[in-house]
């Protein structure tokens, strides 16, 4: 019988992730972050830069109001949180 290669479990799709600056962080075990996009104008072509705050799941409140931080899209994790932090970029 031939060997069974060993395969590591590969991610189930690309990881969607933002950056941004948190904004709030009085909640517990999550934080507020501003995230800002350039959106194309549909009629003149100009570019826009459009904001979201998105709440975003901080485990070990390690981020403080002022950090840039990358957070990653995950599953519904409460009513209004759906995305987590991966990492803290700048204190």
């Amino acid at each position: 019988m031939a060997k069974k290669e060993t395969q590591e479990a590969a991610p189930r799709g690309r990881r969607v992730e933002l950056q941004g600056e948190v904004v709030a962080n009085k909640m517990q075990k999550t934080i507020s972050v501003l995230v800002y996009r350039t959106v194309r104008h549909e009629k003149y072509g100009k570019f826009i830069k459009k904001s979201s705050v998105i709440k975003a799941h901080d485990e070990k409140q390690v981020s403080k109001v002022g950090d840039t931080v990358r957070i990653y899209e995950t599953r519904p994790l409460s009513k209004t949180k759906r995305w987590a932090l991966a990492e803290v970029i700048n204190k």
